[in-house]
Formats: structure tokens, C-alpha cells, sequence
């Protein structure tokens, strides 16, 4: 049913429009939403695994009836090897991300839509557009065709703050397309590059034109292209020196609605970085440029975290520090480093989300995300306070939890490959994570209740309730039994190096 590979982009895309087109229609809007939300994540698990092509064929070496008919000069060249259609490629790696992506796009849609009195069309547009944008990013086998959906997914993250009437959001969402102006086209521009060198903007065919030295790899024009493309890269992924204006974005945007931006970040910053650690990964300088990047991403995302008063850019800044640790696995260039940082991620979309939707009640309840005016709301619902400690705890790298095992699995390819330094640091931020959620934690349901504090007189919705719970079970079967998610990571991270 290798069908069913572009239907997990065509449906949410096709459900967006319609959403968009039945915007004041509050039941249509909640019936198409929610049966669609549905949808995403059970696509993936039914879909077999293989290629499906878009606007064209397969190679032509895969069918030698075809192959036998054309001249020698062309059977016989490295033109039969070349993909001429856009690829999708599905397997075990892709079922797991966006299986995963479906289960936050999913509790992001349903929170949205039972806690807001007004259904609004055009968020409802904005997530699903957002969400079919990331999915094609993670199944694209072609370089420009990320980049198109990775414009789509940017434009959609700034509608999403735009619709979320909070306070100078149209200053952040204006700073971002202002970044965007920038990031987007010079990643263009060395996709252009590496297309004039190469002749193909398939990533397994110029991944092939290098390895067998097909073009020279050390090119200028080849290196300039890496350049282009790694600062856009830091732009999509919010890496320093980036950082800043991502976390703002989370920070402006509704806590549900931050949720899926930061799994759209996360999905980002992987499918890219896949491509570029295909094609780029020779390069001397690589590895250790990465290695850079993480440190100053781990080190930057907690220092600036601990300086937060608003929770909402706390988690933000947390979030940074956890790319640190996805990009760390990817600089030390191992498969097993590789399989921690990729496990790493799929942690950090449970995770994140769990924490954007659960001190979002904190929102719900209080119209405010500034710790300084909250205190005492353990009082209010014990049990969801309970949880999202517990959620804190997985992201801080706790055991038994989620968090620990991919942390471990990290500090331990660190050491394996001769950087006990590194792993220090990465102990050391995890523990300043701890502290900073604590200190948090504390400031919003442990310390007095402030007097003038105003908490609404209504349950945490129901919704928000169920969200929070399963993404904590999502986090317990992982940190007790991470090989669920590792298994189809390792044989992926064995196909990079």
C-alpha cells in the first residue's frame, strides 16, 4: 500500500483548505478537524514500507525491460542510477516520527478546539498545513522539496502566532519573517549550488555523485553550498544563534498551539539535519562544527532558561538546550550516538508537548504565565501538577523516564568516543535543568498563593487532562522500554554512516 505514503501529506493538506474554506461553520470545522487529527497518526501504521514517486519514475535500473530498450550511453552511465521524480522514502525511521508528530498534532487540534468557545478556521488551517509541511520534510528524498515545505511550515508557525492575540505577538511573528527573509533564500541559494555542481537536487544521487567521486567534493562551489545551507539550517532549527527569537515564538503562541511549533522545530531540525549529514558528512570540519553548535545550543538553552520569569520562554529555552543533546548525538558520528540523539528527539516531541499543554491549565486558570504573580495551584489539581513534575523530571533526564534513557545513551556515546568533557557538560546542563524546572515548579504550585492572584472559578478542561496523561504514559514506556523506539532508529543511523 505504498499509496497510503503520500496520503500522510495530501490529507492534512486537503483537510486545511477545507478547514479554511468552512471557517464559520463551527461544527463543520470541529467534525473535519477532529476525524483527520485522527487519521494522522493511524496513517503511518498501516502504510507499508517503500518509495512512492511524484512527477516522474523510478531509476531506471530498477526496471531492465525498460532499461534494455535505451542506447548503451545511457544504460550503461550513471544517468540509469539518477532519480528523475520528486522521492518519498518510508520506513520504520519515518513510522515512528510521524506516527509520534500525529499524536501531538492530534492532542494540539483536540485541546485547541474543546478549549476555545469559538472554533477559529484559520488555526485550524494553520496546525494541519504545518503538520503536512514537517511530514513531507521527514519523507522527502529531494533537497529542494524540503526546502519548499520547510517555507510552508516557517509561514505556517507565524500564523500561528498571529492568531494567538497575545501581547506583541505581531512584533515576534514580524522579527521572524524578517529572519525568515534571510535563512530561507540563502538556503536556497546553496541548494542551487549543490544543483549546478551535481546536476541533481536528490539526496541519494548527490550523496552517489560524491562518494564516487563523480565531482570534485572539495569544490568551492560545494563547500559554499554546505555554508548556505547550515546557516538556514540554524534559522529553521532556532540554534544559536537563533535562539532567542525561536523561544520567543513559544512564548507568544497559545500553549497548545506551542506544542505543535515545537514538534514542528523538532521534526525540522531532524529532516534537514538528516540531509545535510548525508551529504556533507566528509567534509573534515563537520563533525566538529556540529560539536559547536550543540554545546553552545546545551549551555546557551539553560543559562538563559534559569534568567526566565515567564514559563511559557522558560520552556523554550529548555527546548533549545534539548536540540543540544539531538545535535550532540549527530556530531560524534557514530550509529550509536546517531541512535541517541534520534531517540532524543522523538523524547523531546513527547515531552515538550506534555509541558506546553500542562502549564497551559496554569494559563487557563490564571490569564498568566509569569511565575512571579503565581503560587498555590497544587491546591487547584493536585493530580495534573503531579504530572506535569513528572514530565519535568523525564525532560531533566530522571530515571526510570524517557529522558534518562536517551541522555544516558548520549553521555555514554560520548564517552565511547573519547569525550569525557563532553559528557561532563551534558550531566551538568541536565542537572541545571532539574534545578531550573524545580525552581518553577515551585513558583507556580508550591509556594502561597499571591492575594491578588484571580484563579477561574472551572475544572482544568477535560481535554488538557487526557493530553497530559497519555503523553506521560507515552514517556513511561519508553523510559522502561526505550528499544520500542531504538530498534528502527539504530538500523536507521547504520543506513547514515
Amino acid at each position: 500500500m505504498n499509496e497510503l505514503i503520500p496520503l500522510m501529506v495530501v490529507i492534512p493538506l486537503i483537510c486545511a483548505l477545507l478547514l479554511n474554506l468552512f471557517h464559520k461553520k463551527d461544527r463543520t470545522v470541529k467534525i473535519i478537524a477532529i476525524i483527520v487529527a485522527i487519521a494522522i497518526p493511524i496513517i503511518p501504521l498501516i502504510a507499508n514500507y517503500g518509495l512512492h514517486y511524484f512527477g516522474g519514475h523510478a531509476p531506471l535500473i530498477t526496471d531492465p525491460t525498460l532499461l534494455s530498450t535505451l542506447p548503451a550511453s545511457i544504460a550503461n552511465s550513471t544517468l540509469a542510477t539518477f532519480h528523475p521524480a520528486i522521492t518519498y522514502s518510508f520506513e520504520a525511521f519515518q513510522k515512528l516520527f510521524i506516527f509520534i508528530l500525529g499524536i501531538v498534532a492530534f492532542f494540539a487540534i483536540f485541546t485547541s478546539l474543546n478549549q476555545n468557545k469559538k472554533v477559529s478556521g484559520p488555526l485550524m488551517f494553520l496546525m494541519f498545513m504545518g503538520t503536512a509541511a514537517v511530514t513531507a520534510i521527514l519523507l522527502s528524498d529531494d533537497i529542494f522539496n524540503i526546502y519548499v515545505f520547510f517555507e510552508i511550515a516557517a509561514l505556517t508557525q507565524v500564523g500561528i502566532i498571529l492568531t494567538s492575540k497575545s501581547d506583541n505577538n505581531y512584533q515576534m511573528a514580524l522579527k521572524y519573517l524578517i529572519l525568515g527573509s534571510i535563512g530561507g533564500p540563502l538556503m536556497l541559494l546553496g541548494i542551487g549550488f549543490v544543483l549546478g555542481v551535481i546536476g541533481s537536487v536528490n539526496i541519494t544521487d548527490i550523496v552517489y555523485a560524491i562518494s564516487h567521486n563523480l565531482v570534485n567534493p572539495f569544490s568551492p562551489a560545494l563547500i559554499f553550498a554546505f555554508g548556505l545551507i547550515f546557516f538556514g539550517w540554524l534559522y529553521a532549527s532556532g540554534l544559536p544563534p537563533f535562539h532567542t527569537i525561536k523561544s520567543g515564538i513559544y512564548s507568544k503562541a497559545l500553549p497548545n498551539s506551542a506544542a505543535l511549533l515545537q514538534a514542528f522545530t523538532v521534526i525540522t531540525f531532524i529532516g534537514i539535519g538528516i540531509a545535510i549529514f548525508r551529504i556533507f558528512s566528509y567534509l573534515p570540519f563537520f563533525h566538529t562544527l556540529l560539536l559547536l553548535f550543540s554545546l553552545a545550543a546545551m549551555i546557551l538553552g539553560v543559562t538563559m532558561a534559569i534568567m526566565q520569569t515567564d514559563f511559557r520562554r522558560m520552556l523554550g529555552f529548555l527546548a533549545l538546550g534539548e536540540l543540544g543533546f539531538i545535535l550532540l548525538g549527530f556530531a560524534l558520528g557514530t550509529q550509536f550516538s546517531i541512535t541517541a540523539g534520534l531517540f532524543q528527539a522523538v523524547n523531546e516531541l513527547i515531552v515538550t508537548a506534555l509541558l506546553f499543554i500542562g502549564l497551559g491549565t496554569v494559563l487557563y486558570l490564571t490569564k498568566t504565565s509569569d511565575t512571579n504573580k503565581l503560587g498555590g495551584l497544587i491546591v487547584n489539581n493536585p493530580i495534573v501538577a503531579i504530572m506535569v513534575l513528572i514530565g519535568g523530571l523525564a525532560m531533566a533526564g530522571v530515571p526510570p523516564l524517557n529522558g534518562f534513557q536517551s541522555k544516558l545513551m548520549i553521555i555514554q556515546a560520548s564517552l565511547n568516543s573519547g569525550f569525557p568533557e563532553i559528557s561532563i557538560i551534558a550531566v551538568l546542563v541536565s542537572i541545571v535543568t532539574f534545578m531550573v524546572f524545580v525552581k518553577a515548579f515551585h513558583s507556580i504550585y508550591l509556594k502561597p498563593k499571591p492575594n491578588d492572584l484571580k484563579i477561574l472559578d472551572k475544572p482544568i478542561p477535560k481535554s488538557s487532562v487526557f493530553a497530559i496523561t497519555v503523553l506521560l504514559i507515552l514517556c513511561i514506556i519508553l523510559g522502561l522500554f526505550p528499544h520500542l523506539a531504538t530498534d528502527s532508529i539504530s538500523q536507521f543511523a547504520m543506513g547514515l554512516i
